[in-house]
């Protein structure tokens, strides 16, 4: 790793809110961000996405090497538009898990670099709780208790949160995805319609163009599934759905009706999200939904909760798109509250861990 540039030598910032620098590369994205306590300064991403466009999907080797040579150049220019030096910080935060082996294992690898050379603190943080943290950035300190809709292409999990920085019992997961998460059915039934990836925005897009004109299933929504996986999602059985009606179409040789088809798949995945994310604050007597992770940017998402919630009398939270996709904010914002709240930091030998539970929310 080169040296960073000018623009980042020391120089002292008196504050009494923590200056936290956090790295993200659980996936395609390079995410530095920098916060100061609940406010944004800087918010540096570098996607590789189109690097792995005409794969239809991710590549883990692609994704490593993409992180490995925009890391330093992200980490000097988050610096810059925060108007800090790197020695600035109080403490470093990275995404230790979960997310790609490899692609963990650079941002980890730099911050450890970062936090040994400059004596900080090393926290080593929960993608998916980063995931509810970045919403203080907007809205201000989380409400306690609250329920998180996780919704991304890895992840689809509904979770009561009483402390986003607690290990035992401060995220506690009521519901995930048995098969698909949400995301990944998108990018997969964008492919079969010939819209690009990543597929989310596509289909959001197309749905606007279109009609709900197919009834596609709703998973885990009878009686019977209820009664076992009453917060749980499935979406592999919706996904083959809609390859099967596209196929249908095709060999009959009448053409496919693409925003149709966006519009219905999309109102499926949305009614389920936002059904069982109701039904789980209403049980659990929380009265704010948090919604998270690339899913929520999507326009249906968000207007079908608020009202389902606003029937229910649940106050419904989301943050700008922006802060919904992988970003380095989102991991700093964790890890200034876990200062703020004088969580002992990681020890600097930290390990990457792929399938690090939601439970574990540092390293």
């Amino acid at each position: 790793m080169r040296r960073l540039g000018r623009g980042c030598e020391d120089r002292s910032v008196l504050t009494d809110a923590p200056l936290v620098l956090g790295i993200e590369t659980s996936c395609d994205e390079t995410g530095v961000g920098i916060v100061r306590g609940h406010e944004l300064l800087a918010d540096a991403v570098a996607s590789s996405v189109e690097e792995h466009a005409r794969f239809g999907g991710v590549v883990p080797e692609v994704a490593s090497r993409a992180h490995l040579e925009a890391m330093v150049p992200t980490v000097e220019r988050a610096c810059e538009t925060a108007g800090v030096a790197v020695g600035d910080v109080d403490a470093i935060a990275v995404t230790a898990g979960p997310g790609l082996a490899g692609a963990l294992l650079v941002g980890v690898a730099a911050a450890k670099a970062l936090a040994l050379s400059l004596g900080k603190p090393l926290y080593g943080v929960n993608h998916l709780a980063s995931h509810v943290a970045v919403d203080q950035l907007e809205h201000g300190a989380l409400p306690e208790p609250c329920l998180a809709m996780l919704v991304s292409g890895g992840h689809s999990s509904i979770l009561r949160v009483s402390d986003v920085t607690a290990e035992d019992d401060g995220v506690v997961p009521l519901g995930a995805t048995i098969d698909d998460a949400a995301g990944e059915a998108f990018d997969k039934v964008a492919r079969l319609l010939g819209l690009p990836f990543p597929g989310g925005p596509h289909i959001d897009r197309a749905a606007r163009e279109g009609s709900v004109t197919i009834d596609f299933p709703r998973g885990l929504t009878s009686r019977r599934d209820l009664e076992r996986h009453r917060f749980d999602y499935s979406f592999s059985g919706l996904k083959t759905a809609v390859a099967r009606w596209v196929e249908a179409r095709e060999r009959s040789g009448e053409p496919v009706p693409v925003a149709d088809v966006a519009a219905s798949f999309q109102e499926a995945v949305c009614d389920v999200l936002t059904r069982k994310a109701v039904d789980a604050a209403v049980e659990e007597g929380v009265e704010d939904i948090l919604i998270g992770g690339g899913v929520a940017a999507n326009s249906r998402l968000r207007v079908l909760c608020e009202e389902r919630a606003a029937a229910k009398g649940v106050r419904v939270r989301v943050p700008r798109p922006g802060l919904c996709t992988d970003n380095g904010a989102m991991v700093a914002a964790l890890g200034a509250e876990m200062v703020a709240r004088g969580r002992a930091p990681s020890s600097y030998d930290l390990p990457a861990d792929s399938s690090m539970p939601v439970t574990e929310v540092l390293a």
